[in-house]
């Protein structure tokens, strides 16, 4: 990690013109730092791996693996690092999500450049940042129970990836898995949600949060 002076940062959002946007912002701090940027969930949780950022400030709707399931894989690998949500909604399920994934911000896209520069600050020194144009309530959340306790990171990402259409042989090849495994894990979520078709477990996923299609 780098020293308090010098924060490395991450961008991952799937559009580059809202990553260059950041960039602008983050960098006309001096002891602020992109060290390094992905389009997707997937590729974000590799590049945590090999560059270990200090901040990775990170879109939540993302196709293929979101960003609150990714903050999820980089936090349990690597807890040190401080994951800051970017949405454009205050969706009480995206909040939720991302704090229980151990994420340290959450701020909304039409939010103004300071207060990224204000979060980025806050969560360097270990608090919590929950965007100004939000209900602080909201973070009582934390406590709601939710059917996704139930489901295993896998799970999830499975679950995901059939929101979006992808099919048994598609979902196989993105995670390494046979067409057979994957079916066994759909016939799980079926099981664990009490839900019995593909279009059943679509709606879930959006109302969940997991995707936006």
């Amino acid at each position: 990690m780098s020293s308090p002076q010098n924060v490395n940062i991450m961008l991952v959002d799937d559009h580059q013109i809202l990553r260059d946007g950041l960039k602008n912002i983050i960098q006309q701090k001096a002891n602020f730092k992109i060290i390094g940027e992905a389009s997707n969930g997937r590729d974000a949780i590799k590049l945590c791996a090999k560059l270990n950022p200090d901040v990775v400030v990170t879109d939540i709707a993302m196709e293929g693996l979101n960003g609150i399931e990714a903050a999820k894989q980089i936090t349990k690998a690597q807890p040190e690092i401080k994951i800051i949500g970017l949405s454009m909604h205050a969706n009480k399920k995206f909040i939720q999500g991302m704090f229980k994934a151990g994420g340290y911000g959450y701020l909304l896209k039409d939010g103004d450049s300071e207060e990224l520069i204000t979060a980025i600050t806050t969560v360097m020194q270990n608090r919590k940042y929950l965007s100004k144009n939000i209900n602080p309530d909201y973070l009582k959340l934390l406590h709601d129970k939710s059917d996704q306790k139930k489901l295993s990171s896998r799970e999830i990402e499975v679950l995901q990836l059939i929101a979006e259409g992808n099919s048994s042989k598609k979902i196989g090849e993105l995670l390494f898995l046979s067409s057979k495994t994957v079916d066994v894990h759909r016939n799980n979520l079926m099981k664990k949600l009490d839900l019995h078709t593909i279009p059943e477990l679509t709606k879930y996923a959006i109302r969940e949060g997991l995707t936006s299609l």
